[in-house]
């Protein structure tokens, strides 16, 4: 191959343009960094993989994260959104997250769209095949038709098509996604002394709407009054972005869609006979897939053999967009034959003459142990060499869009020989998801849950803006007007405050009635209090009430906590009979037998909750 070197030197080139990429590469360009985006299909650039869906548990608090530091996921949720939802109403402030069902070719083509129309930002449609280094520093990358591009610094996203290999039942091709190719560059990166690991994901299959009976489905529908991601107001960002379709926006400009419904149906245990009568064809179960699938995110396969006594599984039936008859199945991830797959689909209520559009199938992919990068995920062999998303073992699209943003920001700000930019466990998700994956590693695909943050009271989805924001202003990854509506809010929230430790009914301040459970918020409010600010300044500083105390707790028990991690574990303690403990954390703790609390903390898969129980547990038995 006759090499040739591309004129322009870029101070960032990003490699792929899945959700990690496309945040890597804005958040450069938005710093200021001359970038370049590479991937080997400019036609699927942000597109939604598996599950046409932004947020949920835990994922939707990252979601709010990235939106207030000037990331883009949030905005293209609220602007292509079909289905939103608030998980966990019923639940404390600090586990409700919004999730929401987006329109999935609209999502791709509007970030497709904004990343054309940025500046300091080219986007080029290229396989990367090696990474280009002087003195153990990046210099570029090559790509697969031999042009060599250099650059200051490199963000490497490559998702699942780093050796990517697809498996339907005894059928295997090679791509990261079905009908892409596969990527060879962690053959580079091996040769150049990196440890590589050997991860799978799966994904069900997509059914034609009109083959499906809604009539034996129960129909879930949206919010009334839908919520969105984005701190900025709803006629502001994505309202005001000209030169390309906007969405959801009412004839006043106020936030506005139309929603479509879910449906929910389930297996049977005709299904599961199916599927063990069948499990010999099954990639998984067959021995042809050798790397680690996500805990917490089987394929039926393994919900069948590992939860035996259920006699069936729920299943959601999630339409893919406002202009597609295809359905998305969710939790029928597999890998069986198609054969097979039309059969057991065919034994779930409403789906007896279900039609496959496109079959499920499980991808095996390489990543990199995340131990071997810095907390600003440049890695530790080669400077300037920055690794985010599934490459670094996580799963879903939140974790990885936020490592992205990270990634890029610190790749920008190393090229201006600017302090990195990172975020303790204390600010934010995406502090204890980067935090956990540099300490911890990833010996299974990561996946964000609450329980993971230790100071989860104080991370709640509904303030990440005032958390975050103002931060992010001061290396340029938000623009004035996001930081003036943050400031702007931050002044109210203290003004409420304030009213609501002035203002008595009955002798007692609202801010003290606000601490009773059995008080709405707006119950002693008058109308003109009320109005003073909006709704939601309310509801927060009733949160703040309500928590004050578990707060304060929650911070002397991880103080606590931190003081007691020199302390010596017997080795003989039986985890099983300790109550609390979550199955994971019994799991590498009888696995592992940490000697000391500290080291305990350090393990995958043992929680901050985890190890608050096991220190009071080992109080008691002194």
């Amino acid at each position: 191959m006759n090499n040739f070197i591309s004129p322009k030197y870029y101070d960032v080139i990003i490699v792929g343009a899945g959700h990690a990429g496309v945040e890597a590469a804005l958040a450069a360009s938005r710093i200021g960094a001359e970038s370049l985006l590479l991937t080997q299909n400019l036609d699927t650039i942000g597109q939604m993989s598996c599950n046409p869906a932004i947020g949920g548990s835990a994922k939707g608090h990252i979601v709010r994260e990235i939106d207030a530091l000037g990331g883009a996921m949030g905005v293209n949720a609220d602007a292509t959104g079909i289905h939103f939802r608030v998980l966990n109403r019923s639940k404390g402030p600090s586990v409700r997250a919004l999730r929401v069902q987006c329109d999935k070719k609209a999502y791709q083509l509007r970030l497709k769209a904004l990343l054309e129309r940025t500046a300091n930002l080219d986007i080029k449609q290229a396989g990367v095949v090696r990474i280009l280094t002087k003195d153990d520093r990046v210099a570029g990358v090559e790509t697969d038709f031999g042009c060599r591009i250099r650059s200051r610094s490199v963000v490497v996203t490559a998702g699942t098509f780093l050796r990517g290999l697809l498996h339907i039942g005894d059928q295997r091709q090679t791509g990261g996604r079905m009908a892409d190719v596969s990527s060879p560059l962690s053959d580079d990166l091996r040769a150049k002394g990196f440890q590589v690991g050997r991860f799978k994901t799966g994904t069900p299959c997509r059914l034609h709407s009109a083959s499906i009976d809604f009539r034996k489905l129960e129909r879930q529908n949206g919010d009334e009054v839908p919520e969105r991601f984005s701190f900025l107001p709803a006629t502001d960002e994505f309202l005001q972005d000209e030169g390309y379709t906007t969405l959801n926006r009412g004839s006043e400009g106020e936030f506005h869609v139309e929603q479509i419904s879910c449906w929910i149906t389930h297996t049977t245990s005709q299904t599961h006979d199916i599927i063990r009568r069948n499990l010999g064809r099954s990639a998984l179960y067959s021995g042809n897939i050798c790397g680690t699938g996500p805990r917490y995110c089987p394929s039926i396969e393994d919900k069948v053999v590992k939860f035996p006594h259920r006699d069936k599984h729920q299943i959601f039936l999630e339409p893919e967009g406002r202009d597609t008859q295809e359905f998305y199945v969710n939790g029928l991830s597999t890998s069986l034959p198609y054969d097979v797959q039309i059969e057991f689909i065919r034994s779930i209520p409403g789906l007896e003459k279900a039609e496959i559009m496109r079959p499920g199938y499980a991808v095996e992919y390489d990543y990199f142990p995340p131990t071997q990068l810095r907390p600003p995920l440049e890695t530790k062999l080669i400077g300037e060499l920055y690794f985010a998303g599934q490459i670094n073992g996580t799963s879903g699209y939140e974790e990885a869009a936020a490592q992205g943003l990270i990634a890029g920001a610190n790749a920008a700000l190393a090229v201006m020989q600017q302090p990195a930019f990172t975020l303790g466990r204390d600010e934010a998700y995406i502090g204890v998801l980067i935090d956990d994956l540099v300490n911890k590693g990833a010996p299974e695909p990561y996946r964000m849950f609450t329980s993971r943050a230790e100071h989860r009271l104080l991370l709640r989805h509904d303030t990440a803006d005032l958390r975050l924001t103002p931060r992010a202003s001061t290396i340029g990854l938000v623009d004035q007007r996001r930081l003036v509506a943050t400031e702007g809010k931050s002044f109210a929230l203290q003004e409420a405050r304030l009213l609501t430790q002035q203002v008595r009914v009955n002798g007692q301040t609202l801010f003290q009635l606000m601490k009773r459970p059995d008080v709405a918020f707006g119950e002693f409010l008058s109308p003109l209090v009320r109005k003073r600010f909006d709704e939601k300044i309310w509801e927060l500083v009733a949160t703040e009430a309500k928590y004050e105390g578990y707060i304060q707790r929650q911070n002397f028990d991880l103080e606590a906590i931190r003081a007691s991690y020199s302390r010596t574990i017997p080795g003989e303690l039986d985890y099983a009979v300790i109550p609390g403990l979550r199955n994971e954390a019994r799991q590498k703790l009888t696995g592992i037998r940490p000697a000391t609390l500290g080291q305990a903390a350090r393990l995958s898969g043992v929680t901050p909750s985890d190890l608050g129980i096991l220190s009071v547990w080992l109080k008691n038995l002194a």
